[in-house]
């Protein structure tokens, strides 16, 4: 694939950005499902552990988009 600009209403919007919106909406899903299955509460870091975690949604959703 080849990540050329999206035309969305007129205004054209990098792929990249798109990704990192809908792996923003994932992330708050599997957050919502550690803090309800109390997963939080055995990392050193939360806040930083949810960070880790949305990169690497991000990278797969890149590698898979690039196939």
């Amino acid at each position: 694939m080849r990540f050329s600009e999206i035309d969305i209403f007129g205004v054209y919007v990098a792929p990249i950005s798109l990704m990192m919106i809908a792996a923003w909406f994932l992330m708050i899903g599997v957050r919502r499902l550690a803090v309800k299955y109390d997963g939080l509460r055995y990392v050193w870091h939360p806040a930083l552990f949810v960070f880790a975690i949305y990169m690497i949604i991000l990278s797969s959703m890149i590698l898979i988009a690039d196939r």
